[in-house]
């Protein structure tokens, strides 16, 4: 198999340091808020116009899988997600760290990311031709489904309260169309010029969490800190055993990753989501979720990495991105001269089978590098919260600054962050504002492609609501509402009866 056949040529000095290289770096850049896989892998791209295409893809190729892993670190050691993809990982990861239990948390992130990662690499070698065909499947009527499939799991990341949940998610989504109308050019709740580009996501995803949590370590105690210390060691060969004992976790984080993986467009922030939302759903233990559930950072970062295989199937086959990373990766094989498609595979086949054998090594790499520092994380724990505080704003001011180099920004990011920070002490959570600010306009951009398309044919009704896929999602919706509605009763009724 050409598979097997141009392995080797991944662990040449030059292509397996570039790797080497590139993974450790990948963490880093992952683990710094606003640094997204996305914009990871951009600023890297100018820095391969001179290299051979081979050596080039390999070194795009082992940032995206780093990065996606190492946005986790950030998430579970000080509650900033590093990346969107990472915000389910910190609904349980931040709370084990907070209850001493930072090092088994970030065992479990980069054991499960492994895992997941290398069972979507190898979808991606043995199924392309065949994932490809259901790739194009995906139209705009799918595509809002799989966003609206996305929202109806909102309620379930409220902090115990599914309204509260719904509420800030429709938050979020009004967040979205801030701004100007992609079609009529008109303008949306611009109140302030600052708000004339609309917001964007990493100055969201970082006010929304970044400030409320450099607030809430100006108000720990000593004491707080004091029990955050008490770290509780574990050998990484138990959290080993541990990960493969927790196969419903794996198993749906796996699966919801390399699904959503193939879906055009979807990316890692809604395969953590909905792999956290299931794996909550079929839990004995629900109450337990957001508290610091293990299962709840196995899930979401096993979901996540194992989105990254699959999300290439139709960028290399159909020039077809299934991530916003994706999308940046296409520009790197332009630029060396690569056009997806069948060429890829016959007469570029040393390059492409070269690069995606190197996704597997990355994994090794990343899993290695990963539970190494994982050993260091109590250096994190014992810096004083002020000097915290400091440094995470000095962070937050400059991830924002830095996607757009614009004050506006800065000025939007601390507005949301603070209004997230007063929302937080009456029990919102800022997971569903952000997963609405997402999933918002994927959901507006294809339903607005997607009636121009009805206008031609059969109509709104039958283009939305006919074919398989689209009834299989709108299925999917109806029994995630259903469901949270009777999570919800089921609450209000124990409520009234402790209190009774």
């Amino acid at each position: 198999m050409e598979f097997i056949q141009y392995f080797p040529e991944v662990f040449t000095f030059s292509n397996l340091t570039i790797l080497i290289l590139g993974t450790m770096g990948g963490l880093l850049l992952g683990a710094t808020p606003g640094l997204s896989p996305t914009m990871a892998v951009a600023l890297l791209i100018p820095f391969t116009f001179h290299m051979q295409p081979a050596p080039a893809l390999i070194l795009l190729g082992a940032v995206y899988t780093a990065t996606v892993a190492g946005g986790a670190v950030s998430a579970i050691l000080v509650s900033i997600p590093g990346a969107p993809a990472n915000i389910a990982t910190m609904l349980d990861g931040f709370p084990m760290a907070r209850g001493g239990k930072a090092m088994q948390a970030l065992h479990y992130c980069f054991i499960s990311s492994f895992i997941g990662g290398m069972l979507g690499v190898l979808l991606l070698v043995f199924f392309t031709p065949v994932l490809s065909n259901v790739a194009l499947k995906f139209g705009p009527s799918e595509l809002f489904w799989v966003a609206i499939l996305g929202v109806t799991v909102i309620g379930s990341l409220g902090s115990g309260s599914v309204l509260k949940g719904l509420f800030a998610g429709a938050v979020g989504l009004w967040l979205s169309t801030i701004g100007y109308d992609p079609i009529l050019g008109e303008e949306r709740f611009v109140v302030t010029d600052h708000l004339a580009g609309g917001i964007t996501i990493i100055p969201a995803l970082i006010g929304l969490f970044a400030i409320p949590q450099v607030l809430g370590m100006l108000e720990v105690t000593e004491h707080q800190q004091a029990k955050m210390l008490a770290l509780e060691s574990q050998s990484i060969w138990q959290s080993i055993k541990y990960n493969f004992s927790r196969i419903k976790a794996l198993t749906i984080g796996s699966i919801i990753g390399m699904v959503v993986g193939i879906i055009p467009g979807a990316g890692g922030q809604v395969a953590g989501i909905v792999a956290y939302d299931q794996t909550k759903k079929f839990s004995k233990e629900k109450d337990s979720f957001g508290k610091g559930n293990p299962d709840g950072v196995i899930t979401a970062e096993s979901a996540n990495n194992a989105m990254v295989g699959p999300s290439l199937v139709p960028l290399l086959t159909l020039s077809i991105p299934g991530s916003p990373t994706a999308a940046v990766l296409l520009g790197g094989l332009l630029i060396n001269g690569l056009f997806p498609g069948p060429d890829l595979f016959t007469i570029h086949a040393q390059v492409t089978w070269t690069f995606i054998d190197s996704l597997i090594v990355a994994q090794v790499v990343m899993l290695i590098f990963g539970l190494t520092i994982s050993r260091y994380c109590r250096f994190v724990t014992r810096i004083p919260q002020y000097y915290m505080a400091a440094a995470v704003t000095v962070l937050a001011v400059f991830g924002t600054y830095s996607v757009q180099n614009s004050m506006s920004d800065v000025f939007v990011m601390m507005t949301i962050g603070t209004l997230m920070y007063l929302a937080s002490k009456i029990g919102f959570s800022p997971a569903p504002v952000v997963l609405g600010l997402i999933l918002g306009p994927i959901a507006e951009s294809n339903l607005i492609e997607g009636k121009l398309i009805a206008q031609s044919g059969d109509g709104f009704v039958a283009y939305f609501m006919s074919g398989g896929i689209n009834l299989t999602l709108i299925a999917l919706c109806l029994l995630s509402i259903g469901y949270s509605l009777v999570t919800e009763l089921i609450r209000v009724k124990k409520s009234r009866e402790n209190t009774i």
